[in-house]
């Protein structure tokens, strides 16, 4: 049971942290969420929580750290799936056949 609820946590955490950052597509991203909130809620949480001196015990430093985490997370993946893409712009360009407009950069 506690299984359960560490990931039910871990993918509250994260779908609010997509929503903190702005959510793509204009869903929320399941994967992700779960993902993001169980590494955040692990490194942030616990972090924190150590930091603080409150221990492993249920404090809201962790539950802040927990979020932070996962809002970093969230963001790193982010940042990562997204690096590399061509911009719409470079796309239109590359597409209109002159080579001049090809490479903008």
């Amino acid at each position: 049971m506690l299984i359960l609820a560490i990931i039910l946590f871990g993918m509250v955490v994260g779908a609010g942290a997509q929503l903190v950052l702005g959510r793509s597509h204009g869903s929320i991203d399941w994967t992700m969420a779960i993902v993001a909130g169980l590494v955040g809620s692990f490194v942030g949480g616990l972090l924190i929580s150590l930091l603080s001196g409150d221990g492993l015990d249920l404090r809201p430093s962790g539950l802040i750290g927990s979020f932070v985490g996962a809002l970093v997370v969230t963001a790193v993946w982010r940042w990562w799936a997204g690096r590399g893409k061509p911009t719409a712009e470079e796309r239109a360009a590359k597409r209109s056949g002159d080579p001049r407009k090809a490479n903008p950069r």
